[in-house]
């Protein structure tokens, strides 16, 4: 009995001391919570990225400073309140929008593609990065100010807001940001009452139109991608190479994977951008079903976690922007996931936190900073 008694004090303290931790975060404007689950992924991506990237410690290195400044962006994002970035939204759409212009005007190319901007005295980076913020801040800006559930004449001017770093985006080329980055806006549409018929009309709209997209819209090497979907064996050395290996990677792990560094597609190479959009091949081939159920789960806990944060923010702009970033943040998981496993067409999203890159893991981070932000100024 007194054993008992003196377990139940115990994890009685365990928990007052937890509950005042997480209060006193939350005066911080962080939520411990949240942060928590974050910083278990980012450990995790680093030692994914460890394997996938040939054991390069350079690299894991490089990860891990971006990993330090994104955590520093997202606290100071955390800091200001929701009536700060209504007043500073139209702003930043306004700078993401130029930056796009400048992209197509004196970008930097890589593969192809024309989608970084070099700057005088500034690291380079991609600004559709920056859109990624920007335009769900915006739209959740324009929405909060306008009857719910939203006019038609609103729903057609914020659809402009959308459409304009949209096609700015696809003229990059990047057909895969320029579709994410128009859902992050329609999402806020959504959450602030589209109506369903609406929804289904535009769907038909782009079913409909998707003929036309094909022949005059998207180039030589997106239809490729669209034709090794469908029949990836059509082109085995070609474009087929990538999807294939991915698959064989993942299909040869098995339940439990071939152990940590010991995954033969990725360690002897076979497997492209095994470092970047394919990383989860590589946790499949040496991990298994087992440790891609574990990253999922982590992935779960996150995004329901932003959205009890979101359902808890006071304002009508909160719970807009958060619930939209939450379910954005789900959609590139479930993408990327999806054109690696060959349920969907190969489009370049990386795994969130989990693939390398600089500009990825700062805007990701600063997301979650907003969404912070909106839940921990309630009483302002």
């Amino acid at each position: 009995m007194a054993n008992t008694d003196f377990s139940r004090t115990m994890g009685g303290h365990h928990q007052h001391g937890f509950d005042r931790s997480r209060a006193w975060f939350e005066r911080m404007h962080v939520d411990l919570i949240l942060l928590l689950l974050i910083m278990l992924l980012a450990g995790c991506g680093l030692l994914i990225l460890y394997s996938g990237s040939g054991q390069d410690m350079t690299m894991v290195k490089r990860q891990a400073l971006h990993f330090l400044i994104g955590f520093i962006v997202l606290i100071v994002a955390a800091q200001f309140p929701p009536r700060f970035y209504q007043t500073v939204a139209p702003w930043a759409f306004a700078i993401g929008v130029i930056a796009l212009i400048g992209v197509l005007l004196m970008g930097v190319g890589a593969k192809g593609a024309q989608r970084w901007l070099a700057l005088p005295g500034l690291p380079r980076f991609q600004p559709s990065e920056l859109v990624k913020l920007a335009l769900p801040l915006t739209v959740a800006w324009y929405m909060a100010s306008r009857p719910v559930p939203p006019r038609f004449f609103d729903l057609f001017k914020a659809m402009l807001i959308i459409g304009l770093p949209t096609i700015l985006i696809l003229k990059q080329p990047d057909l895969g940001t320029s579709i994410l980055i128009s859902a992050s806006g329609i999402l806020v549409l959504f959450f602030a009452g589209m109506s369903w018929t609406l929804i289904l009309s535009m769907i038909g709209v782009v079913a409909a139109c998707a003929p036309l997209m094909w022949f005059f819209v998207m180039r030589e090497y997106q239809k490729q991608r669209v034709l090794t979907f469908l029949n990836p064996e059509s082109d085995p050395l070609g474009s087929g190479w990538n999807i294939i290996q991915s698959k064989t990677a993942i299909g040869s792990g098995g339940i439990d994977g071939k152990g940590f560094l010991q995954g033969t597609q990725s360690q002897l190479e076979f497997l492209p951008e095994s470092h970047t959009d394919f990383i989860i091949a590589v946790l499949a081939e040496e991990l298994g079903l087992i440790g891609v159920l574990a990253l999922l789960t982590l992935y779960f806990l996150i995004i329901m976690r932003c959205l009890y944060l979101s359902s808890r923010c006071e304002t009508l702009f909160g719970r807009l922007l958060s619930g939209s970033l939450a379910v954005t943040f789900f959609i590139y998981v479930f993408v990327n996931i999806g054109m690696v496993s060959g349920i969907l067409p190969v489009v370049g999203v990386p795994l969130p936190l989990v693939s390398y890159g600089g500009t990825s893991v700062v805007s990701l981070l600063t997301a979650f900073g907003l969404i912070m932000s909106m839940y921990t100024h309630r009483q302002n």
